[in-house]
């Protein structure tokens, strides 16, 4: 075996233990989390199997080493219980655990691949953007609470249009509680309409293969290019099927003996596309979407009553909805709202 290397890695310096190829254990040394101390490091260690786990500094740690002809894993941390569930928890015991986890069964630590430098600098403009978005929203409940308890009620109006409704029929005398809040506002309506048109931009000359996801009612530009982004390659799922999980739209699953409870879904992967996919099937199930295959696969399962069914058709259409972005993007085919014919 491979000599192998775990290390904990943390914002200033990383703990690492290394197993030479007969398993024998060396004490933990620190390093610094540079580009430049870790290639002075592992510079010692060539061809080494390195074992970390997924964070915030996991993506670029790997990319260098994998530059540098070292295999890397990177495990994933929703499965690594022996780790983060302990009571004498240290850097130390981690980056030992991940190694030991390594050399007896590297499926133990269910390795997850990290997306591209080019695709993960586009995501984190969408991920920019949702947070201008949320910003605003912020912004614009507190100018309507606070007009609210100065006696004055705001007509309903969009976001974009709010500063200027406010201005054309706040008294001049409570202007001044919410102009700098605002003027925030307006500014950030700017920034969000650049971000809506560099995504657009983005759509279609560096990634045209989101037509084909476009085709999908309540799929946007947004919602499109995230999903090409988290996925980056089609090919990567043997089924369609299982993108739902990917995703983190599955249910949970505890089974023993005759029982097999129905639980919530994983929530795992990527929490910004998960969302943008439930608004997707929220538009699908929605007043303004046209009839078809995947609204009417909604409707059965919130006809079957209950406190729940309306939530659970939401998510089952979300998951549906992923499988079907995967194959008409893996396929590269055309979107029929009823693919089996209009049923009578």
């Amino acid at each position: 075996m491979n000599k192998v290397i775990g290390m904990d890695l943390g914002d200033k310096r990383n703990v690492i233990v290394v197993f030479d190829q007969d398993g024998v254990e060396a004490p933990p040394v620190t390093v610094a989390n540079t580009t430049r101390a870790l290639q002075k490091f592992f510079t010692q260690h060539p061809g080494a199997d390195v074992v970390i786990e997924a964070g915030t500094h996991s993506a670029w740690v790997s990319r260098l080493l994998k530059t540098m002809g070292h295999t890397v894993c990177v495990g994933n941390p929703r499965k690594l219980r022996a780790i983060w569930d302990a009571d004498d928890k240290s850097d130390a015991r981690d980056a030992r655990i991940l190694g030991l986890m390594y050399r007896m069964e590297p499926r133990l630590l269910h390795a997850i691949e990290h997306r591209g430098e080019e695709a993960q600098a586009t995501l984190a403009i969408l991920k920019g953007r949702d947070q201008l978005v949320g910003t605003r929203t912020k912004l614009v409940n507190h100018v309507r609470g606070t007009l609210k308890t100065l006696g004055f009620q705001l007509k309903k109006c969009s976001t974009r249009a709010m500063p200027t409704r406010v201005r054309e029929d706040l008294p001049a005398g409570l202007w001044p509680s919410v102009a700098a809040v605002l003027e925030t506002i307006e500014h950030l309506n700017e920034q969000i309409a650049d971000l809506d048109r560099e995504i657009n931009r983005i759509c279609k000359t560096e990634y045209p293969e989101t037509d084909y996801l476009l085709q999908v009612q309540g799929v946007g530009p947004i919602t499109a290019l995230a999903f090409v982004l988290t996925i980056e390659n089609p090919e990567r799922f043997e089924k369609s099927r299982s993108v739902g999980a990917f995703v983190g739209l599955a249910p949970r699953r505890d089974q023993s003996g005759d029982t097999d409870k129905q639980l919530r879904i994983t929530k795992a992967g990527n929490g910004m596309l998960r969302k943008l996919l439930v608004n997707a099937a929220q538009y699908v199930l929605g007043p303004f979407a046209s009839d078809c295959a995947l609204r009417r696969y909604g409707e059965r399962i919130a006809a079957r009553g209950g406190k729940r069914a309306k939530r659970c058709a939401v998510v089952a259409v979300a998951r549906k909805l992923a499988v079907m972005l995967h194959r008409l993007w893996a396929d590269k085919s055309e979107y029929k709202f009823f693919p089996q014919g209009i049923p009578a």
